[in-house]
């Protein structure tokens, strides 16, 4: 497969960004659902933050590697994707409690953490997905 940058300099990251914000937004459905019907079947908030994270984790790290970023596998690039997301899989769970102790109560606040915390998560991903882990 072509790294991004030999397929144009600027359109090349256009391109990617966009496939990453759509591999993003499939990943973000994947792990509203499953944190929802977490939350539904009474599991604790940050359990169900915690599965939710890993279900929409394994749906990027499939769609990102092939087609946003359009790499190869290996020992090495699963590694760094693994330490990357560990990493933020505990900055999320932080920025979501945090959000949940700052927001009113009220019957969107759990999905606004969710939100709050995707969102942050998702921006430190791309920049070091795009510099570290899939850089060619």
């Amino acid at each position: 497969m072509t790294a991004p940058e030999e397929t144009g300099g600027r359109r090349g990251l256009l391109d990617q960004l966009v496939r990453f914000v759509a591999v993003g937004l499939l990943g973000a459905v994947v792990d509203l659902s499953v944190y929802t019907l977490g939350l539904h079947l009474g599991l604790w908030t940050t359990a169900a933050r915690a599965i939710s994270f890993i279900a929409g984790t394994t749906t990027a790290y499939a769609l990102n590697r092939r087609w946003a970023f359009q790499v190869e596998g290996g020992a090495r690039r699963a590694t760094g994707f693994a330490l990357l997301y560990g990493t933020t899989f505990f900055v999320i769970l932080g920025v979501n409690e945090l959000a949940l102790a700052v927001l009113p109560e009220s019957s969107w606040q759990k999905t606004l953490a969710w939100a709050v915390s995707q969102g942050f998560g998702t921006a430190v991903n791309f920049v070091m997905l795009r510099l570290v882990v899939f850089k060619e």
